[in-house]
């Protein structure tokens, strides 16, 4: 029997098992937060056996991650903003390869997060070996409250480690304009 399941059964027990580690977590936590009385020692044990739980659900989504994203074909990608005078953000799309991979739209306290020097992660997948081209297109209001679109790009070169890049929008006081870009992360 081969030791890698096809995707779908990876993808079927995961949901599976989560559904039943939170039933569980939410009996165990009815029951200690007193809907029913339990003797005091009980009641100690089902706390240690609720905390125990909580630690074994982080460590299966920790393992769920590794398999399905595994560190040499991953790539991440990860938004900060240091603006507020130039643009405000409404939205970011990420295209790899002319495919849509990420699209998000914020609402005023993630933009307030990021703004306090939030990094929020976009996206995380697989990518083969070769060259792909990334776009990241950045949706606001500019400059005299204008609608205010633009895009930036890079090329990625993957070999056979895996690849991290941040998009930033930054300020620049010299253009009085925001500035994008793609930055890779050196791991």
């Amino acid at each position: 029997m081969s030791a890698r399941l096809p995707r779908a059964q990876r993808r079927g027990r995961s949901p599976l098992l989560a559904c039943v580690l939170s039933s569980l977590l939410l009996t165990l936590s009815a029951f200690s937060n007193g809907q029913e009385q339990a003797p005091a020692p009980v009641s100690d044990e089902i706390e240690s056996l609720k905390q125990e739980l909580l630690g074994l659900n982080r460590d299966l989504l920790i393992l769920e991650e590794e398999l399905l994203y595994p560190a040499n074909s991953q790539l991440a990608l990860y938004l900060s903003m240091d603006v507020g005078e130039f643009f405000q953000l409404d939205s970011v799309r990420v295209q790899l390869d002319d495919q849509m991979i990420v699209s998000e739209l914020y609402t005023p306290h993630q933009i307030d997060a990021l703004f306090r020097g939030g990094v929020q992660r976009l996206y995380l997948g697989n990518l083969k070996t070769g060259e792909h081209t990334l776009t990241a297109f950045f949706i606001g209001i500019g400059p005299e409250g204008r609608e205010y679109k633009r895009a930036a790009e890079v090329t990625i070169n993957k070999q056979t480690s895996g690849k991290v890049y941040e998009l930033k929008i930054v300020d620049s006081t010299a253009k009085l304009q925001p500035v994008f870009e793609i930055k890779e992360w050196q791991l």
